[in-house]
């Protein structure tokens, strides 16, 4: 299944597109505004607001991702990470500054919630270090609340909630790093 945000007021609509060829147009009607607006299947562009059309990238796993477990506000969600700050919240489209955007509705989570921030040491292994913030529902390392300006460095599986969801740090090497 694949999802569209409607242009207007950023609904979410899922659809099949293995029911599609490569290039065909899909139109939609948005249930939530009854906005009309056309999708080309296969076809990675991001269209602004003026007009220009630009080319979406793949997303690169190579540092490692978060992989978003379903619950009841959204669906399953795996978010590529990069060298440096990456700031995790609840996508809105008016918010600004949230590199790692959750699809959910879930209003116990904040726009910008959480940091994980991501380096490389003198051999190259990448290290990941988690942060607050700060958001008002808190954020939870193994269902341990993490304290103000409290840094602390986790690993592959490390198992993080924010707000009612719940997310899982994948490296792109799989192992636990030491501290």
């Amino acid at each position: 299944m694949k999802r569209v945000f409607c242009p207007k007021c950023d609904h979410q609509i899922a659809f099949d597109e293995t029911k599609y060829e490569e290039g065909k147009v899909v139109a939609f009607v948005c249930p939530q505004c009854a906005s009309q607006f056309k999708i080309k299947i296969g076809r990675k562009v991001v269209r602004s607001k003026s007009g220009q059309e630009k080319e979406v990238k793949e997303p690169d796993f190579s540092c490692g991702f978060i992989t978003v477990i379903e619950n009841s506000f959204a669906f399953k969600q795996d978010l590529p990470l990069v060298l440096g700050d990456n700031v995790i919240g609840r996508r809105n489209k008016d918010t600004d500054g949230v590199d790692v955007p959750i699809i959910t509705s879930d209003p116990s989570m904040g726009r910008k919630h959480c940091v994980i921030h991501v380096k490389q040491d003198a051999q190259g292994k990448l290290i990941y270090t988690l942060r607050d913030f700060p958001s008002l529902t808190g954020t939870f390392l193994r269902s341990e609340l993490l304290g103000d300006r409290e840094v602390v460095r986790i690993g592959d599986g490390a198992v993080v909630t924010i707000g009612a969801t719940t997310f899982i740090l994948h490296t792109p090497d799989g192992k636990e790093i030491e501290e």
